[in-house]
């Protein structure tokens, strides 16, 4: 990204006020507080790979919510759910194709068997090199359940 993911948050803070943009504010002013909570609790500024990480925690909590407000029946609350994970989406790199993601799989797994780690191990070893390749750029639920058929 040529520029850093907390000034351009700011700028869509702004935006979203002049176009009197409520739900899309809420939601940028939601994540600037995370950002900053986490800034305060460490004492010092965080770099963008820490704000994407950030960001994918809010995205995860957004999906996990949209599945237990549809099952409830609740459709009225789990549409708000989605369009915050929109909002959100933006900030993060461009999603991983899925032959990226089934080469990147695969890739970790034969460098994971040539050091000779097989089961549960593996699994673990596997699942930290995709994610140091993916991060912020595929659902690693997903992925995991992805590497997890591949190594059974």
């Amino acid at each position: 990204m040529s520029k850093m993911l907390k000034p351009q948050l700011a700028d869509a803070v702004k935006n979203a006020m002049r176009a009197k943009d409520a739900p899309r504010l809420g939601t940028l002013r939601f994540l600037q507080a995370a950002i900053k909570q986490k800034e305060v609790d460490e004492r010092r500024e965080l770099d963008d790979t820490e704000v994407i990480a950030i960001i994918e925690k809010q995205v995860k909590q957004r999906r996990e919510s949209i599945s237990a407000f549809e099952q409830a029946g609740r459709t009225e609350t789990a549409e708000q759910e989605k369009a915050e994970l929109t909002v959100l989406q933006e900030f993060l790199p461009q999603a991983a194709s899925v032959e990226e993601v089934d080469a990147t799989i695969a890739s970790a797994i034969a460098e994971v068997k040539d050091q000779g780690i097989t089961g549960g191990p593996a699994m673990g070893k596997v699942m930290a090199i995709v994610k140091a390749e993916l991060a912020g750029r595929a659902d690693m639920t997903a992925v995991s359940a992805q590497v997890k058929a591949h190594l059974m």
